[in-house]
């Protein structure tokens, strides 16, 4: 009797593990929205899966309107969007793709936003001003995303601003295999941050390489405009490695160029995980003292590589899409801060 009740008692167990299991680990879809299609088609290539059908198109008042083309119900779904373009309309865009899968019953809906819209707007730094990173946040919780996968957020503290996981990848791995496979001067090298903001990105690579780093104190006027910028570091006769989390109208990293040469730096690269490269960028860096200058593929760069000789691109979606398949496979995600899949 004792025996068949501890055989009851297992089938119990087995049959609430399997029921377990199915709840955690469901069948995978990947949707694309219309901000970086090529990125999401890069990362279903690398997960061996076909990229989710879904039909977005706007109506003649320019609402959003979005078609999931397939069932989701009880899928662990991603959405790949990032924050590009037309910032507002993709961001809407994302918003109704994952209020769409999770009242279409999908068991989990993911965020997968290499760019994180609005990150610069993470703190009250005057009067009046909105924290519009935060209620970014609160509108994709809003929507019914569980989970959000994004990459450099401008300060790590904005995953702070929600309430559910965010994974908050890093570019720096594929920023050390890209100086150590292309400036061959690298061990003469020194990493050096455009703003105090990035010291400690600078200083974890720094530590890595094991060469010096410095950064530059800069005074603004307003916005994307820089007053004045004082060098606190010794850059002589050595291979300055400027390294930002974005690089917009680049005012700044150009102007940081300067200064450094001036200062006796024999080259200077600029690595940047968010090429945004809006306005005048693309000319500046052209007219530039720069050897290069290394983006990555968070957002798309195929108009800006055609404009722009000195550009480089990485390319991140083997990161991006090992963070999916860990996630749905249940897995660790840190293996992916310190090493970049083959």
């Amino acid at each position: 009797m004792e025996q068949e009740t501890k055989q009851v008692a297992q089938l119990v167990y087995l049959r609430a593990s399997a029921s377990d299991s199915h709840i955690k680990m469901p069948n995978i879809k990947v949707f694309s929205g219309n901000s970086h299609p090529d990125l999401a088609q890069k990362i279903t290539d690398r997960l061996g899966i076909e990229l989710g059908k879904v039909v977005t198109k706007k109506f003649s008042n320019q609402e959003t309107c979005v078609e999931i083309g397939e069932s989701v119900r009880g899928e662990d779904v991603y959405i790949v969007q990032s924050g590009s373009g037309e910032v507002n309309d993709m961001l809407m865009e994302l918003l109704i793709m994952i209020n769409a899968c999770k009242i279409a019953s999908a068991s989990r809906v993911t965020a997968v936003i290499p760019c994180f819209p609005y990150a610069r707007q993470d703190k009250k730094d005057k009067s009046r001003a909105p924290i519009s990173a935060k209620l970014v946040a609160n509108m994709l919780s809003v929507a019914g995303a569980d989970h959000i996968i994004t990459m450099d957020l401008h300060a790590s503290q904005i995953q702070g601003f929600f309430d559910i996981p965010v994974d908050n990848l890093y570019a720096e791995p594929a920023v050390l295999k890209w100086i150590k496979e292309n400036i061959p001067e690298w061990r003469n090298g020194i990493i050096v941050s455009p703003d105090a903001g990035g010291a400690k990105r600078v200083t974890s690579i720094a530590d890595k390489l094991n060469v010096d780093f410095a950064l530059i104190h800069k005074e603004r006027r307003r916005a994307n405009e820089v007053a004045a910028m004082v060098l606190v570091g010794d850059v002589k006769n050595k291979v300055a490695i400027l390294v930002d989390d974005m690089a917009d109208t680049c005012g700044t990293i150009c102007h940081a160029a300067e200064k450094l040469l001036e200062a006796g730096a024999t080259k200077v690269y600029a690595i940047c995980t968010h090429g945004i490269l809006s306005g005048p960028a693309c000319s500046r860096i052209n007219s530039s003292m720069f050897e290069a200058v290394v983006v990555t593929n968070t957002i798309p760069q195929d108009e800006k590589l055609k404009n722009c000789a000195k550009l480089q691109v990485l390319d991140i979606s083997s990161i991006m899409a090992e963070a999916v398949r860990r996630t749905h496979n249940g897995e660790s995600v840190s293996f992916l801060f310190t090493q970049v899949p083959i």
